[in-house]
This record gives C-alpha cells, sequence and structure tokens, in this order.
C-alpha cells in the first residue's frame, strides 16, 4: 500500500565518520539515484584529504562485480578564491535537484553541513545581495570588533557564530541584515516562494555510539595524515592561498596550518605531530557532538527524522534504509 506522504528525495544525514557516503552511495545504487553533496568544504577543488573527498567512493562495485558510477553533485564546483555560501549551496541543490527529478531519478543528499541540510529541510529564504547594496565601504573600515557588536544588535537571531568569522563575513552579514528589512527583499522573498522547487524529503540519520565515534574519528585522522594530509595543506599554501584563508576553513585546515607555521613545534618533529594529531582529534570530535546536537535540534523544530540502528556494520545500516525508502515510497 502506497504512503500517504509522497517523497521525492531522500536525504541521509549525521556526524562526521559515521558512513554516510557508504550508506548514500549504496541507497543511490538500489534506487536508481543520484548524489547532491551537503559539505561545506568539499564544494572546493583542491580540498580532498582533509575533506575526505575520496571519488572512487562513488564507483560502486556490485555483488555481482558489475560497476555502478554514481553521479554526484556540488562537489568540486569552485577553487578558494570564491566564499562559497549557503546561499550557493541552495541555488546549486536545487538546480541538481531539479535536474535529476527530470531525468526520473532518485535525489539523494548526504552530508553532514547541519545548515546546509536544515536550509532545504525547513526551505530558508535565500536572497542575493545586490550589488552596492549599504555602506559596505564604511563598514569595511571598522574594526572587527565593531563589526561583531554591529551584528549583534542589528540581527535579532545569529545562525551561528561563523558570522564572525573574519571581516569580508561579518561586513556581508550585516548588509544582508539590513537588506532583508527592505521591500524589495520582501517582494523577492515572495518570488522565491513560488518558483522553488517542491522537495519533499525523507530524511535518514545515522549515527552510532559516542565512543566508537571517537576512535573512528582518531583512525581516520591517522591515516589521513598518512596519505599526506598535511602535504595537501603545505602544497595549497604554494600555489598563493594564504595560511588565513586555509585557517578560515576549519578542522584540518586550521589545524595543519598552524602545525606548518611552527606553532605547534618544530616542523616535521615528531613531537610537533604528535601534538598536532591529539589537538585537531579533540577538535573533530567536538565538532561531531555539535553535529549531532544540530541535528537533534532540528528535530525540535518539527524535521522528522528516522534514525538508523546504531550497529556498526554499513550494510546492516543500509538494509534498514532500504526498507525505510520502500515502505516510505510505497514499493
Amino acid at each position: 500500500m502506497r504512503c500517504a506522504v509522497s517523497y521525492n528525495c531522500v536525504f541521509v544525514i549525521g556526524p562526521t565518520a559515521v558512513g554516510k557516503t557508504a550508506i548514500g552511495v549504496r541507497i543511490a545504487d538500489r534506487f536508481s539515484g543520484e548524489i547532491i553533496s551537503a559539505d561545506s568544504r568539499q564544494v572546493y577543488r583542491g580540498l580532498d584529504i582533509g575533506t575526505g573527498k575520496d571519488l572512487a567512493e562513488y564507483r560502486f562495485v556490485r555483488a555481482d562485480g558489475t560497476v555502478n558510477e554514481i553521479p554526484h553533485h556540488a562537489i568540486d564546483v569552485c577553487d578558494l578564491s570564491v566564499e562559497y555560501s549557503l546561499f550557493d549551496f541552495q541555488r546549486d541543490f536545487y538546480s541538481a535537484f531539479s535536474s535529476i527529478t527530470a531525468r526520473g531519478k532518485l535525489p539523494v543528499c548526504v552530508g553532514g553541513t547541519g545548515m546546509y541540510v536544515d536550509s532545504i529541510l525547513r526551505r530558508y529564504d535565500m536572497i542575493e545581495l545586490p550589488d552596492g547594496f549599504g555602506d559596505r565601504d564604511g563598514l569595511m573600515s571598522k574594526d572587527e570588533d565593531e563589526l561583531k557588536a554591529i551584528l549583534i544588535a542589528e540581527k535579532e537571531k545569529l545562525h551561528n557564530t561563523t558570522e564572525f568569522g573574519d571581516k569580508e563575513r561579518m561586513v556581508k552579514a550585516i548588509l544582508l541584515n539590513r537588506y532583508s528589512k527592505t521591500e524589495e527583499y520582501a517582494a523577492k522573498k515572495a518570488s522565491l516562494s513560488e518558483s522553488l522547487p517542491a522537495v519533499s524529503p525523507l530524511v535518514i540519520g545515522t549515527t552510532l555510539d559516542r565512543s566508537l565515534v571517537r576512535s573512528r574519528i582518531a583512525g581516520r585522522l591517522r591515516a589521513r595524515l598518512d596519505e599526506g594530509l598535511v602535504e595537501e595543506v603545505d602544497s595549497l599554501h604554494r600555489q598563493g592561498w594564504s595560511f588565513r584563508r586555509l585557517e578560515s576553513l576549519g578542522l584540518e585546515y586550521r589545524f595543519v596550518s598552524e602545525y606548518l607555521q611552527g606553532q605547534y613545534g618544530a616542523v616535521g618533529s615528531a613531537d610537533a605531530r604528535e601534538r598536532l594529531f591529539t589537538l585537531l582529534c579533540t577538535a573533530i570530535c567536538q565538532f561531531a557532538k555539535r553535529q549531532e546536537t544540530w541535528f537533534r535540534g532540528m528535530e525540535r523544530k518539527g524535521v522528522s527524522i528516522t534514525w538508523l540502528p546504531e550497529v556498526p556494520g554499513i550494510e546492516e545500516r543500509f538494509r534498514a534504509a532500504s526498507s525505510i525508502i520502500e515502505s516510505s515510497l510505497g514499493l
């Protein structure tokens, strides 16, 4: 019997290091789907090891030996000269969603960037800031503390503290907030609501026991360091990207940049490398905890998430996800 709710896409969400991509790829293979990534750093070309951008994962080898190349979207779409934003993600998501559904395929959105996921599931109204709006030069002349005070005073609700990342980001946030109070913005918002494609998502969450997540994070980080994470960041810097820009990407790129600047001791020494591992591993574990908190908060705000069993095996969780999808789609 067909479910009363008609879903037209699947989301696979959860904290880092729990196997979301592996599950999403299997879902795409099983249900004739394509992946839309919801990862705020995999959009950048050159950020490969640090973001876990293993494109080989999308080359799925079936049990009978045949290979299915799973199409993927919102990966490697820009270089580091671009400050990829939530607005950009929404635009790219809706474009990919429309293209995938037009081909009769199932969009499968996979990722752990909570705000990206939430912007689709709760349909954020994202309007682009027009060129020349507001006194940008005047704001840029202020220091970061002044901009932070303006942003706190003027914006009723901050999405998160990443809006304090740097002057450019804070100025843009202030101008966007001011623009959101104009009649022009209201008119564009009404028009946007009518033009966006209708997304009816089935949201599947996956996580593991916190101690296991920490263990997987540590093992994965060791592997990435062995695979050349430090060398990747060093190469990006040698290509001309400043350490400030790399640090703004957070986690692996921030900590490795600090390591390369000698903040943890002599670069290349065993002590400095071990300090890098310890500090970065702790930061990633804290990040995973914040991801879980974000997703649980989405549930409190009305997003329905069906959580998979907390078992380590990918295949067992995939079978559980398949059962949920078959039931939900009336297959």
